[in-house]
C-alpha cells in the first residue's frame, strides 16, 4: 500500500513538474489573458501587449525545442524549414491584407485576430532564429569537411584511479535564469519597439504597424540575441566532472565540490544541442547547473558532453536514484 502511494505521489509530482515547465501551456494562458483584455476594450495597452509578446514567444520556443527533439533529426529539420517558410509567408500576407479581410467581422473577432497576429511576430521570429542556428551548424559541418572534425570531450581515467573524469568548457547558469533573461529581452526590446513606433509614427503608419514591428525584430532583436549569446560565452570556465566509486566530484573554474552518491538528490546530463549541460544537487547545499552547449569550446572540440559511462548508471541506481530518459537519450536524469 505504501509503495503504491509513493508511486502515485511520484507520478503526480512528475506530471505537475512537466505542466509547470510546459511553454505551450504558459503560451496558451498568456494569449487567453491577452484576448480577454483586448476584447474587453483594452486595445494594445502595455499589459496585453506584453502578454502577446511573451505568449507568442512561448509557442515559438516550444516548437523549436520539439523539432530539435524529433527522431530522426532530419525530420525535425524538414518540419522546421517548412513551418518557418509557411509562417513567414502567412505573417507577411496578414500584414499586407489582414486589415481588409477582417473589416466585415465583429469587433470581438477582430480583437482576437489582433492578439494572434501580434503574438505570431515573436513566435515566428524565434522559429527563424532556431532555423538560423540550424543553418549555421550546417555550414560549420560543411566547412569541417575541409579540416579535421571537432571532437567531443572524452572520459579519461582520473589521477586518483577510482573513476573517470571529463574536462570541458562550461558556463555556470541555470536554464531558468537563461529563459528569464530571454523573456526579459523580449519584453524590454518589445517596449523599446513600442516607443520607437510612437516616435516614428508617420513612418510606422506608412508601412503598417505590424510590418514595422517585424522589421524592428529583425534589425534590433536578432543582433541583441546574438550579443547576449556572446556575453554569455565570455563567462566560459574550465570545468570537470568525475565519477568515483562512491562520490561525484565537480570542478567549475577554481571551485570544487564533492557529493557522495548516497547524498545525491538530482543529476541531469544532456549531451547535445545549445542546452547541453549537467545539473547536480545534493550533499552540503550543492546546487549546480553548468551549460556547455553555448560555451566557447577550444579549437578542435565541440560544445557537448560525452554519454555517461555504463558503470555510472549501475552505481547511481545502487545508491537509490531513479533513472529517467528522454526519447532520444540525449537527456539522462537521475532523481531520488
Amino acid at each position: 500500500m505504501t509503495e503504491n502511494t509513493t508511486a502515485d505521489a511520484r507520478v503526480r509530482t512528475s506530471v505537475t513538474r512537466k505542466l509547470v515547465r510546459n511553454p505551450l501551456l504558459w503560451g496558451a494562458v498568456l494569449l487567453l489573458a491577452a484576448i480577454v483584455f483586448t476584447v474587453a476594450g483594452d486595445d494594445l495597452s502595455f499589459f496585453p501587449f506584453l502578454l502577446m509578446l511573451v505568449g507568442g514567444w512561448c509557442f515559438g520556443f516550444a516548437f523549436v525545442n520539439a523539432t530539435f527533439d524529433m527522431v530522426p533529426a532530419r525530420n525535425g529539420a524538414i518540419l522546421h524549414v517548412i513551418v518557418a517558410v509557411v509562417l513567414g509567408v502567412l505573417v507577411a500576407s496578414v500584414i499586407e491584407f489582414g486589415g481588409d479581410l477582417l473589416d466585415p467581422f465583429p469587433a470581438a473577432v477582430r480583437g482576437v485576430a489582433v492578439v494572434l497576429q501580434m503574438a505570431a511576430i515573436p513566435a515566428v521570429g524565434w522559429i527563424w532564429l532556431g532555423l538560423l542556428s540550424r543553418v549555421t551548424d550546417l555550414l560549420g559541418r560543411r566547412d569541417a569537411k575541409k579540416r579535421p572534425l571537432p571532437v567531443a570531450p572524452e572520459w579519461e581515467r582520473e589521477e586518483s584511479g577510482d573513476g573517470s573524469v571529463v574536462r570541458f568548457p562550461g558556463i555556470e547558469l541555470r536554464m531558468r535564469s537563461l529563459t528569464q533573461a530571454i523573456v526579459a529581452i523580449v519584453v524590454v526590446f518589445g517596449l523599446l519597439g513600442v516607443v520607437a513606433l510612437i516616435a516614428l509614427d508617420d513612418l510606422a503608419m506608412r508601412m503598417g504597424p505590424r510590418l514595422a514591428i517585424l522589421l524592428l525584430g529583425i534589425v534590433v532583436g536578432l543582433p541583441v540575441y546574438l550579443a547576449f549569446t556572446a556575453i554569455l560565452r565570455r563567462r566560459t570556465q574550465q570545468c570537470a566532472v568525475a565519477f568515483g566509486n562512491d562520490e561525484l566530484r565537480i570542478r567549475v573554474g577554481e571551485a570544487r565540490y564533492s557529493i557522495p552518491f548516497r547524498d545525491l538528490e538530482l543529476l541531469r546530463w544532456r549531451t547535445r544541442s545549445d542546452y547541453a549541460r549537467f545539473e547536480a544537487r545534493g550533499g552540503s547545499g550543492v546546487d549546480l547547473s553548468v551549460v556547455t552547449g553555448i560555451a566557447k569550446p577550444p579549437r578542435g572540440f565541440s560544445a557537448e558532453l560525452p554519454p555517461l559511462p555504463r558503470r555510472v548508471y549501475r552505481r547511481l541506481e545502487l545508491a537509490g536514484l531513479t533513472l529517467e530518459k528522454s526519447r532520444r537519450d540525449e537527456v539522462v536524469t537521475f532523481r531520488r
